[in-house]
């Protein structure tokens, strides 16, 4: 990507829609997750979870809308890139693993992004709100995933998995992490 000529504030609206993007998709993710875990505990779970994406997407658009701009339609981001990669998970074991690598990249993101210097108020705020949900989103689905795979007899399923999935995690993010290092540095 150029970003030569933009604007610190186009360059965060930019950042700031790579995050919403993903979170979106992430909400979809966990959507078509709802329709596999059908008992009333992973429901529960499930929707509480849901509902935390479709909130992290919202503040990511409204800081967005604060900032003057409107949210940049995503059409190769991380997770568009990550689904061409590994393709359509095929097992309920396979969906709850890329769904924890996902939530891995997202909190090491904005992990990332806290750290740097010079974080506006605002912005940190929104950061700060999202990162308070994102252990929850992981323990809760790993153990969910482990659990499954112990009642099918299989627990290495899940451990495979999850390793495929996060080198493949690995890959698809080191061709987005010059791109965005470049733009967290405006």
């Amino acid at each position: 990507m150029n970003f030569t000529g933009m604007s610190a504030t186009e360059k965060q609206i930019l950042i700031f829609s790579f995050y919403r993007d993903a979170e979106l998709r992430g909400a979809r993710l966990l959507f078509n997750l709802l329709g596999h875990m059908k008992d009333g505990e992973s429901q529960l779970k499930m929707t509480a979870h849901l509902a935390d994406e479709t909130r992290h997407a919202y503040l990511w658009t409204k800081r967005i809308a604060d900032l003057g701009g409107a949210p940049v339609l995503i059409d190769d981001g991380y997770q568009r890139r990550l689904g061409l990669r590994t393709g359509v998970p095929k097992t309920i074991i396979d969906l709850l693993a890329l769904t924890v690598v996902v939530e891995e990249r997202a909190q090491s993101r904005y992990n990332a992004h806290i750290a740097l210097p010079n974080v506006d108020p605002e912005t940190m705020e929104v950061l700060k709100s999202v990162m308070k949900d994102e252990p929850w989103h992981l323990s809760w689905i790993e153990k969910e995933m482990h659990e499954i795979a112990r009642e099918q007899g299989n627990e290495e399923q899940a451990d495979t998995a999850l390793a495929r999935y996060r080198t493949i995690d690995r890959e698809v993010y080191a061709t987005l992490a010059a791109d965005e290092a470049e733009l967290m540095r405006s």
